[in-house]
């Protein structure tokens, strides 16, 4: 299972998004399934909110099951306010948050993200950093 960020599901469904292509070639290779949260999905619908067309492709492609969405309970969220804490030079923001105790929960260690200055940065309760999707970025 992979953890998808923001970023890339935007790109997905922006073609202007200058990663689109970048993003399409990743999903098209991965064979893993996707898992995401509702803070990451509202961030996204938000960003996208541009267009309600390529929201609706936004919502096809999740309601036709190509993207897991993890629920968060209410020990989650206070590991979500703790991480928030922890990071908060970064800041770390809520989206990011739910990913990483999702991800913890999961035992996942890729996380399909355009926020490598971030992701680079954050560590599982146990250490570990995360392997990133794409593997770098360009400017």
């Amino acid at each position: 299972m992979i953890i998808i960020d923001t970023g890339p599901l935007v790109a997905l469904f922006d073609k202007s998004d200058n990663r689109h292509d970048l993003c399409h070639a990743i999903l098209r290779t991965t064979k893993m399934s996707l898992i995401t949260t509702i803070p990451v999905l509202t961030e996204a619908f938000y960003i996208l909110s541009f267009s309600w067309h390529i929201q609706d492709d936004l919502w096809k492609f999740i309601t036709d099951d190509n993207l897991g969405i993890y629920n968060l309970d209410r020990n989650l969220l206070k590991i979500c306010r703790e991480l928030m804490n922890k990071y908060q030079d970064l800041p770390m923001d809520f989206a990011d948050a739910s990913l990483v105790v999702v991800a913890e929960r999961e035992n996942i260690s890729t996380v399909f993200t355009l926020d490598h200055k971030d992701f680079k940065v954050y560590r599982t309760k146990h250490g570990k950093g995360f392997k990133l999707l794409p593997s770098s970025l360009e400017s």
